[in-house]
């Protein structure tokens, strides 16, 4: 079967209002392992020594992108300039699967961590964020004598 890439392809319509609607209603991921998506996707995990994310924002300004990170919660945000031509009489986007606008991903970290210690690297695309865990909380070994 053939798939249409023109405006009148209801297929298309379809697929764009479900995208709407799950941004609308988006759960927002936690290190806990909840979450469905959105934009920057994102990786989350820990290590005995840190907590580790990676937030994939291919052709991002660094300077674009805000982190906040308050009472164990990390609220990444920014805006994503749209590449699209302008629309006019001899123009028509027909396909448009780049997500463009403002986004804001928000996640609850454990109580083990370190704010103190977090800091934020862009590179290829990829916004990689580490946060230390507190040195009371890490594993240690207790020597017996």
């Amino acid at each position: 079967m053939l798939r249409s890439v023109f405006a009148q392809d209801i297929l298309a319509e379809f697929e764009h209002m479900q995208r709407q609607m799950q941004s609308v209603l988006e759960v927002s991921p936690s290190i806990r392992g909840l979450g469905r998506g959105g934009y920057p996707a994102l990786n989350v995990g820990t290590t005995p020594n840190s907590v580790e994310i990676d937030a994939f924002e291919p052709g991002m300004d660094p300077t674009s992108i805000e982190l906040n990170l308050e009472r164990g919660v990390l609220t990444l945000s920014g805006e994503r300039a749209s590449v699209l031509p302008k629309e006019d009489e001899d123009t028509t986007v027909h396909i448009n699967e780049r997500f463009a606008g403002r986004f804001k991903r928000v996640i609850s970290l454990p109580d083990d961590i370190d704010p103190a210690t977090a800091n934020a690297e862009y590179r290829d695309g990829v916004l990689h964020v580490r946060i230390a865990r507190l040195e009371t909380s890490q594993p240690r070994r207790i020597a017996v004598h």
